[in-house]
């Protein structure tokens, strides 16, 4: 395969091509002119995925595969020069299957991994996360040689999963020589293509939705999906990214900042956003009987902030404000009605 062929000639595998960075990787690629081969984990979403990009439906085709089944994914590299590997599980909630969730995030890239090699494929992108880098013994601001440890009591099943998969999927990259970029974004929001809200911008949507009273000291890096997605086609081509993993994040926002960038720009939904924080000790007391306080117990009140100066430096990669992703993310909830201004039922 040639790698000066003109977009128009380059195939590219996006996995899970439904899904919410899925989906605005696929989008970025064909309106580069890339044709994109999309997998499904079940092909009956095909026909929603077909009218979502139907601008560019000649481009587009569609393939099922699963990452927990060997099945369909050599005929889905077949004839790709590039794979971008986006799938993953992001449980929305409450993990209470560890190993399964970890077994599908790492058996589910060395599946898509082991195709990408027999069908020697010129690059493959996989999407890690900043769960792998953030959660270890490295401090703020955490950098691409940081990495989560999994043995850890900061590791949730979420943060071990994605840790396991990436040190699996660069094992496997060194062992068989397969060119291999890995891309570490933060908390990803921005605007939805679909109506399925996913656990990033679920945040959001609790946040307009009055779910919460008040808010635990937690914040994180946030960045733009249109922003990560760019990155990953970025990192596809740099000659320069391969062989490396990219931090891709933005400032970190706490909940309450959160909170007070939706109430800033939505003024009608104030009455339903939440200003006062919990005192550490409540969260801890909370995470003896609450799953969700669990995941974030040991990261209260920590700096989590990220350095993005090596996706800046090679991938040229300049994010745009983390305050029009926020607005862009709660304009898209609206849009599709997902989020209403009323005087909900509250819980914490």
């Amino acid at each position: 395969m040639n790698g000066m062929a003109s977009p128009q000639d380059t195939m590219v595998l996006v996995t899970g091509v439904n899904g919410f960075l899925g989906g605005h990787v696929a989008l970025q690629l064909l309106q580069q002119g890339y044709r994109v081969r999309g997998t499904l984990r079940l092909m009956e979403s095909a026909p929603a995925m077909i009218s979502r990009f139907r601008s560019f439906a000649e481009g587009l085709s569609l393939v099922e595969a699963n990452l927990d089944r060997d099945l369909g994914w050599d005929e889905a590299v077949s004839g790709c020069d590039y794979v971008i590997h986006t799938a993953s599980p992001f449980p929305s909630g409450a993990v209470r299957d560890e190993t399964g969730l970890i077994r599908t995030a790492k058996e589910g890239t060395l599946r898509v991994l082991r195709a990408a090699h027999e069908g020697k494929v010129q690059r493959v992108v996989l999407t890690s996360s900043i769960a792998a880098t953030n959660h270890g013994s490295g401090r703020a601001p955490f950098s691409e040689k940081d990495w989560t440890d999994v043995a850890s009591k900061r590791a949730t099943p979420y943060y071990k999963s994605k840790t396991l998969a990436e040190r699996a999927a660069w094992a496997f990259a060194e062992q068989h020589g397969l060119p291999l970029t890995v891309i570490n974004p933060s908390l990803i929001l921005g605007p939805l293509m679909g109506n399925d809200i996913g656990s990033s911008v679920g945040l959001i949507s609790k946040l307009m939705n009055g779910k919460f009273t008040r808010l635990p000291r937690y914040g994180c890096s946030v960045v733009d999906v249109r922003d990560v997605a760019l990155a990953h086609v970025r990192a596809m081509i740099e000659p320069a990214a391969a062989g490396q993993r990219f931090i891709v994040g933005g400032r970190v926002f706490s909940m309450k900042d959160l909170s007070h960038a939706v109430a800033k720009s939505f003024p009608q939904y104030e009455s339903q956003l939440p200003i006062a924080e919990l005192p550490d000790w409540f969260v801890r007391i909370l995470a003896l009987v609450d799953a969700d306080a669990r995941t974030i117990v040991h990261e209260l009140g920590r700096d989590l902030s990220v350095d993005t100066s090596k996706a800046r430096s090679i991938l040229q990669w300049q994010p745009r404000p983390e305050e029009e992703t926020i607005r862009d993310c709660c304009q898209s909830l609206i849009d599709k009605r997902l989020v209403s201004v009323r005087d909900a039922g509250r819980q914490l």
